[in-house]
């Protein structure tokens, strides 16, 4: 898989806030779209698309994101600190994932580390 497209409603805003989460850096910008290229040893770029109308329902594809070098608390923390915010789509106290919505509304879980 080459690369993820996310349709935005402010493609620059959106590309910063995932540069940010997932350490990739901006290789492509322009009005209507960026392209984000990841640091280190991943491959899958995101890609994010100007389009005129807003998210109104939940995703059908949807990021899952593990911690690395913190708790799942702690990455829950940073990624809320960055303009992240918790959403119910379901979940319940028993699943061990958090799911968080980027600032345009799109969804995405943060997993329980491998030690957790």
């Amino acid at each position: 898989m080459h690369s993820l497209a996310i349709d935005a409603h402010d493609p620059k805003a959106l590309a910063r806030f995932w540069c940010e989460v997932l350490d990739y850096q901006i290789d492509h910008e322009d009005e209507d779209f960026v392209s984000t290229t990841p640091n280190e040893g991943r491959s899958l770029r995101l890609e994010f698309i100007r389009v005129p109308e807003g998210k109104t329902v939940k995703n059908r594809l949807h990021l899952d994101i593990r911690a690395q070098d913190s708790s799942q608390e702690a990455e829950v923390s940073r990624v809320e600190s960055l303009g992240a915010y918790r959403v119910d789509v379901g979940q319940t106290s028993e699943d061990s994932w958090v799911v968080l919505a980027d600032p345009e509304g799109n969804e995405f879980c943060i997993l329980a580390g491998l030690e957790e």
